[in-house]
C-alpha cells in the first residue's frame, strides 16, 4: 500500500466544457485538396488560397467585392429586391427565409457600380452561399438591370458567377431568366460594350448556359467547376466514366472553353490593364 503511493498513475485528460468554449469557433481550416490545417487568419491574407496546394476556397459576395473594387467600395443597386413565391411551391417560402439568414444575404447575387484601377465598371457577384447560388427571377431581372445600366452609361461589365444552376422552385420563371439576361446581352454588346465573364466555383446548369458564358472575355479561377449538367448526372445518361479533371477550369480551357485561367492573387491586376487596353480611366463613379 505504502508503495503505491509513490507509483505514476495515468489518468485521461478530458477538456472541459469551459476548455472546448475558450477554443475560437473557426480558428483553423483544412483544405478540401490537400488536408492542410491552415490558421483562418492566415488564409484570410492569402485571398482564401491554400498555401500548400493552391486550392481557391469558395468566397461569398461581399468577399469578392473587397479583393475586386478600389477600396472594396460598391454602389449597389437594387439591394432591396427579394424573392417571393409566385407558383406556391411547397415550403419555399421557409427556405427563402432560412437562406437570408444564413447568408445575411437577400438573395444569389449583389449588383452595382464600382472602380477597379481608377476605371468605373458595372459589376455583379453571385453568391453560393444563397440557395447554392441558383438564378430565380430576382438573380434574372438583377442582372438584368446591371446590363442595362452597363448600357445605358457605356461602362464595362463584369459579372463573377458561382451557382447551381435554375432555381426550381420558380420552375418557368426561373429559366425566362436566361433568355432574359442573354437579349439584354446582345444589345449591350451591339453598343460596343466590353463584358468580362470570369467563372468561380461552380458555376452551372441555367447560368453557365446563359450569360454567364457569353463574356467577351471569359475567364476562371483555378479548380473551378464549370458546365451545365453534373458529372454524376453525365455518366449515369452515357453509361461512360468521365476524365478526373472533368469540368475543371483546366480541362474547359484546354478545350477551348475559356480564355484564361487566373489565379485570385491576379485577377485583379488583369481586370485592371484589360479595362485600360479597352477603355481607360472615364469619369469617376457617382454615388448617386
Amino acid at each position: 500500500m505504502f508503495k503505491d503511493l509513490f507509483q505514476k498513475k495515468k489518468y485521461a485528460v478530458v477538456p472541459s466544457d469551459k476548455t472546448k468554449r475558450e477554443i475560437p469557433e473557426g480558428l483553423m481550416n483544412r483544405c478540401p485538396k490537400c488536408g492542410t490545417i491552415q490558421f483562418s487568419k492566415e488564409l484570410e491574407k492569402n485571398l482564401k488560397v491554400c498555401s500548400t496546394c493552391g486550392h481557391h476556397f469558395r468566397l461569398n459576395a461581399w468577399e469578392r467585392i473587397s479583393m475586386t473594387l478600389d477600396e472594396g467600395r460598391l454602389f449597389e443597386i437594387d439591394k432591396d429586391m427579394v424573392s417571393e413565391d409566385p407558383l406556391e411551391f411547397p415550403g419555399y417560402t421557409d427556405k427563402l427565409k432560412q437562406q437570408k439568414t444564413s447568408s445575411g444575404l437577400k438573395d444569389a447575387v449583389i449588383t452595382g457600380e464600382g472602380e477597379i484601377g481608377g476605371i468605373p465598371v458595372a459589376i455583379g457577384v453571385m453568391s453560393f452561399d444563397f440557395f447554392s447560388g441558383s438564378m430565380g427571377s430576382v438573380v434574372g431581372e438583377k442582372v438584368t438591370r446591371l446590363i442595362e445600366l452597363a448600357t445605358q452609361k457605356k461602362l464595362p461589365l463584369i459579372v463573377f458567377s458561382t451557382s447551381g444552376g435554375a432555381r426550381m422552385q420558380e420552375s418557368i420563371l426561373s429559366l425566362m431568366q436566361m433568355a432574359k439576361t442573354s437579349a439584354a446581352l446582345a444589345k449591350y454588346q451591339e453598343d460596343g460594350g466590353l463584358f468580362i465573364s470570369v467563372f468561380t466555383d461552380p458555376t452551372l446548369g441555367g447560368v453557365s448556359a446563359s450569360f454567364a458564358s457569353l463574356g467577351d472575355y471569359n475567364f476562371a479561377e483555378p479548380g473551378a467547376i464549370v458546365g451545365f449538367a453534373g458529372r454524376i448526372v453525365i455518366e449515369q445518361t452515357i453509361r461512360q466514366k468521365l476524365p478526373d479533371n472533368f469540368q475543371t477550369a483546366e480541362f474547359n480551357l484546354k478545350h477551348g472553353q475559356l480564355d484564361k485561367v487566373i489565379p485570385r492573387k491576379d485577377m485583379k491586376s488583369i481586370l485592371t490593364r484589360l479595362l485600360d487596353m479597352h477603355v481607360g480611366k472615364g469619369e469617376p463613379v457617382d454615388a448617386q
